[in-house]
């Protein structure tokens, strides 16, 4: 699964949503999607300027994390 850190950049500089939606026009619904990482999709553009707002790179962004649930368990040989 993937892993948006955006709530945690906000945290770190003390910002809020509306910050970001001033600075960047990116509409607020998307930030608050983002934030609580229930997005299904984000357009190239937005992470583009997200990176560039916070000064990160794409990794720092958004993460690959392993999702094990619900996958089956291989089958052990005897």
């Amino acid at each position: 699964m993937i892993r948006c850190h955006f709530a945690r950049l906000l945290g770190e500089r003390k910002l809020k949503i509306s910050d970001v939606t001033r600075a960047t026009g990116i509409n607020r619904g998307t930030l608050t999607r983002l934030y609580y990482e229930t997005a299904e999709r984000i357009e190239l553009g937005v992470v583009d300027q997200l990176c560039r707002y916070f000064g990160v790179g794409v990794g720092e962004l958004l993460e690959y994390v392993e999702d094990t649930a619900g996958l089956p368990v291989p089958e052990t040989v005897p």
